[in-house]
């Protein structure tokens, strides 16, 4: 596990055939009332829970798992994780998490091809993700968890319900798949998710004071340029039309 800052912790994603995606452990360790934002990929809880035990973390101080959308690589580990740390919510957008309740695992696979070939792969049931939601969150939302508070923004375009989470105090983004380092976007191809939205997400992320981005996947910025999530949107714009 890596340490970001004072309560922000990493542990990598371990790429397979699929990406794995980061986890971020969030919260004062004092606090008694951890954060896991994101899960991960099938077959991975095991190394997570393993980060965690190894950085003295008492697996009973995890209060619930955060997604920042619902595709497989961030979410395929979730009922992994619960069962080896015990009760812990579950906190996801109001769109994706209707979606769960429901059945409809459009939103995790994206395509249908796709999720022919995982559920073949990892052997992985029809019902693997129809989920109940602790809560259901909305843009705008103030969170105070683990002695912080973080902002909840609502960031379509990647995937219908995808949210961010900012910290002004921290000056930190935890953006899941919208924006990456390098000037990288998340794709805009798969089911529930549109160009145009992500550009105007991409947009609403601009303004922020952020000098730590800590993605979904590749590279953590500790010291992000300022105008990097503005200039990135002004590089992709022509594409997300």
């Amino acid at each position: 596990m890596i340490q970001i800052t004072e309560g922000l912790a990493l542990i990598p994603g371990r790429d397979d055939m699929i990406p794995d995606s980061h986890v971020y452990v969030v919260g004062y360790p004092d606090s008694g009332d951890l954060t896991l934002v994101d899960a991960g990929l099938m077959g991975k809880g095991g190394y997570k829970v393993e980060m965690l035990k190894a950085a003295s973390i008492p697996l009973e101080n995890i209060k619930r798992i955060i997604l920042t959308h619902t595709h497989l690589d961030h979410i395929g580990c979730l009922n992994e994780l619960r069962e080896m740390i015990g009760s812990c919510e579950l906190w996801v957008h109001q769109i994706e998490a209707d979606a769960l309740e429901k059945g409809d695992d459009r939103t995790v696979y994206g395509m249908d091809m796709f999720k022919q070939m995982c559920q073949m792969q990892y052997r992985i049931p029809d019902d693997a993700f129809t989920l109940s939601v602790d809560r259901k969150l909305q843009d705008g939302e103030a969170l105070s968890i683990g002695g912080m508070t973080w902002e909840v923004i609502h960031v379509p375009g990647h995937s219908a319900g995808g949210i961010a989470l900012y910290s002004s105090d921290l000056q930190t983004l935890i953006p899941g798949d919208v924006v990456y380092a390098d000037y990288a976007i998340g794709r805009f191809d798969l089911f529930g998710a549109d160009g145009p939205e992500l550009k105007n997400s991409l947009l609403k992320l601009s303004p922020l004071d952020v000098k730590i981005l800590l993605p979904g996947h590749n590279q953590v910025v500790k010291n992000l340029a300022p105008g990097y999530i503005a200039q990135t949107a002004r590089q992709w714009g022509p594409y997300l039309t």
